[in-house]
């Protein structure tokens, strides 16, 4: 299998990862994508003996959240169609003579989710660009149907990490009980990254690097074998498991030209979205990587030859994630980032239309940042877990110490903001920090760069230098593994 290259990359100092040696020969073009929760993301990032470059990049919101009737209470689905629609609109808005000198597609996406498909029949291929055809809904990370009772129901895996809602295997299990015809109209599954791979690449089995794997659960990350013997025990469809291999590697190359790429470019083993929003910025091993967009992770790399635990820790905040080179992430995910902040502004609206009136979502998030930036301090404590905590499934929101001064939108929106901000150090706590080295935290996702209030709660409650990364993400993450690649 294909490696890349040290995860800190150590001795960049705080150059721009952007700005790291290509490496010597190698590919000098190459096309990073991420299928998000909300968006997707293309980026054409080349490669010079001066370093690497973003050239250029676009994104499109999917828009793909269904309201299907056949989805389960509480479950949380995608349209399919609409993420391949916006990625071909991504693509067509890139310049067409610098896709065609590209050389490696590198992918990522949302973890967790599993989407169904037809091997032979995943998608149709017209005038350079494919559109899915006997394919499910994705499920995503963010589904709920899998409740504690039923999870409790299903073996124990023989892995590090805890199983929840959301996870592909889960979701498997609770069609196997709800409803097992769903899945016999399918012979293939993964996450939708892995979807786009095996179409790009016509791969008969879809391949998974080991990073999505461990979403799934079911996944044992010591010797990158999934639990069969455990899941045939339980009737699980195992031949719908993915083949797993090493990220960085190459899992194919297109079969098809697509939107000017040429026939035969190597394609990379979908990656997770997470590990290449981390690999785009991440340069030094003293550094914490805060990135808050729709959930919200907390980040440290793990010391060199770390090997998570065999079984897992249900009540434990922190997850180990395996990242390259063998080497592990240890991540505080939270559930609960600028989705929290969304459900605020929509519940705002909701309020504003009972009582008459028609103000847009996309009007009152920035009214209500300015009305907390005049209210530098509030006594309003927010717990703002009102998706619950994977590792506390039932964890519900509260609002405390209220007073009849503090009641204003600028009051709650500052304590919101900084609830999510202590909620997550609450998982990872600031002296655990502190004692393993980290000297700076690098902040990154849409939430953080949006909202000033939330930037200010961030410098107020962690110890540490931030530097913000507004302009590093998982798609151009995805190019850099390519580009380090060996």
């Amino acid at each position: 299998m294909v490696g890349v290259g040290p995860p800190a990359r150590a001795g960049q100092g705080d150059s721009h990862p952007l700005m790291a040696a290509a490496g010597g020969p190698g590919p000098t073009c190459v096309l990073g994508i991420d299928l998000g929760t909300t968006s997707v993301k293309a980026a054409l990032v080349t490669g010079t003996e001066r370093g690497l470059a973003l050239a250029q990049s676009c994104s499109r919101e999917t828009q793909a959240h269904s309201d299907s009737l056949g989805a389960a209470p509480q479950g949380m689905e995608q349209d399919v169609q609409k993420i391949i629609r916006a990625l071909n609109e991504c693509l067509a808005a890139l310049p067409q003579q610098q896709l065609q000198q590209v050389t490696h597609i590198g992918i990522s996406g949302q973890m967790h989710g599993v989407v169904f498909w037809k091997s032979d029949k995943g998608c149709r291929w017209s005038e350079s660009a494919f559109e899915p055809d006997k394919v499910s809904h994705l499920v995503t990370w963010q589904d709920g149907r899998c409740s504690p009772s039923f999870l409790t129901s299903l073996p124990l895996p023989q892995s590090h990490v805890s199983l929840a809602t959301g996870f592909g295997c889960a979701t498997v299990f609770w069609y196997l009980k709800n409803s097992p015809d769903f899945l016999k109209a399918y012979d293939a599954a993964g996450t939708i990254q892995d979807y786009v791979v095996a179409m790009l690449c016509d791969l008969k089995k879809p391949l998974m690097s080991d990073q999505n794997a461990a979403s799934w659960g079911y996944f044992n990350c010591r010797n990158k074998n999934w639990n069969t013997d455990i899941l045939k025990k339980s009737g699980f469809p195992v031949h719908l498991l993915p083949e797993v291999g090493e990220p960085g590697s190459i899992a194919g190359r297109t079969t098809c030209a697509w939107h000017g790429i040429p026939k035969g470019t190597k394609v990379g083993i979908a990656l997770g979205d997470f590990q290449c929003s981390v690999y785009s910025c991440l340069t030094e091993r003293t550094d914490a990587v805060l990135n808050i967009s729709t959930s919200a992770q907390l980040t440290i790399s793990m010391p060199l030859g770390f090997q998570p635990p065999e079984a897992p820790d249900p009540s434990s905040a922190v997850t180990y994630f395996p990242y390259f080179n063998g080497d592990y992430l240890a991540v505080a995910a939270s559930l609960n980032g600028g989705n929290v902040l969304a459900t605020f502004v929509a519940m705002v609206a909701q309020w504003a239309q009972e009582l008459g009136l028609q103000l847009q979502e996309s009007a009152i998030y920035p009214r209500i940042i300015q009305a907390a930036l005049a209210q530098k301090h509030s006594k309003l404590s927010v717990q703002p877990t009102i998706f619950g905590e994977r590792h506390l499934p039932e964890l519900l929101a509260s609002v405390s110490s209220i007073g009849a001064s503090e009641l204003s939108l600028g009051h709650v929106t500052r304590a919101l903001s900084r609830g999510l901000v202590e909620n997550l150090c609450s998982m990872l706590p600031v002296q655990h920090l502190q004692d393993v080295g980290v000297r700076r935290i690098l902040g990154s996702g849409s939430a953080l760069a949006r909202n000033e209030v939330l930037r200010q709660e961030v410098e107020r409650i962690l110890p540490f230098p931030v530097v913000y990364g507004k302009d590093v993400d998982a798609a151009v993450g995805a190019a850099m593994v390519m580009f380090h690649s060996k």
